[in-house]
C-alpha cells in the first residue's frame, strides 16, 4: 500500500468520524438500553456499524489510494455517506419523522459510489505503474 500526504482537513475528518463513531457506540450501548425497543436497538447498531466500517474506509483510502480525483471523491463520498446514512438512522432511532428514512438509501448511495471511485483510484494508480 502506497503512503501518501494527508492534508490536515482529511485527517481531521476522518479522526471525527472515528471518534464520533466510538461515541455513538457507546452512547447506543449504555444511555439507549432499556429505552429502545428491539427493532430501535438493531437501527441505532446498523448506523454505528456502517458508521465504524466506513470511517475505516476513509482512513485505508487517504493513506492508501494513489492522490488524485478518485482518492478525493472517494473520501468525500464515504463521508457524506457516514452523515447520510448513519446520521440518518440515529435521527429516525431517536424520533426523527418518519421522512427522514428518504435520506437513508441517499447514504447508501454514496457509500457504493465511494467504493466505485476507490476501486477506480486503485486502477487508474496500477496502470501507471
Amino acid at each position: 500500500m502506497m503512503r501518501h500526504r494527508v492534508n490536515g482537513a482529511t485527517a481531521l475528518v476522518v479522526a471525527l468520524s472515528g471518534a464520533t463513531a466510538v461515541v455513538f457506540g457507546a452512547f447506543g450501548a449504555h444511555a439507549l438500553r432499556g429505552l429502545l425497543d428491539g427493532q430501535g436497538m438493531q437501527t441505532w447498531h446498523t448506523g454505528v456499524e456502517y458508521h465504524f466500517w466506513h470511517t475505516l474506509a476513509l482512513f485505508a483510502a487517504a493513506l492508501g489510494l494513489p492522490a488524485g480525483g478518485g482518492r478525493k471523491a472517494a473520501i468525500v463520498l464515504f463521508a457524506v455517506g457516514i452523515v447520510l446514512f448513519s446520521g440518518s438512522l440515529y435521527a429516525l432511532t431517536l424520533g426523527a419523522p418518519r421522512w427522514v428514512g428518504i435520506i437513508t438509501p441517499v447514504g447508501g448511495l454514496a457509500f457504493i459510489a465511494g467504493w466505485l471511485a476507490a476501486g477506480w483510484s486503485l486502477a487508474r494508480g496500477a496502470s501507471t505503474n
